[in-house]
């Protein structure tokens, strides 16, 4: 752990960003496809 640490450095302004962006994209595209999923089988019981 102690080497793990040693060899650690803090991100830079752009890598962090860059990673904020990903992890955002990761959330907004799990979020989208659950309420498509939500939509579709909304739609499919309300036909019934």
């Amino acid at each position: 752990m102690v080497n793990t640490m040693k060899m650690a450095k803090k991100p830079d302004r752009e890598e962090y960003q860059q990673h904020l962006r990903l992890v955002l994209l990761g959330i907004a595209g799990v979020g989208t496809i659950g309420f498509i999923i939500q939509f579709v089988f909304a739609v499919i019981t309300f036909g019934r």
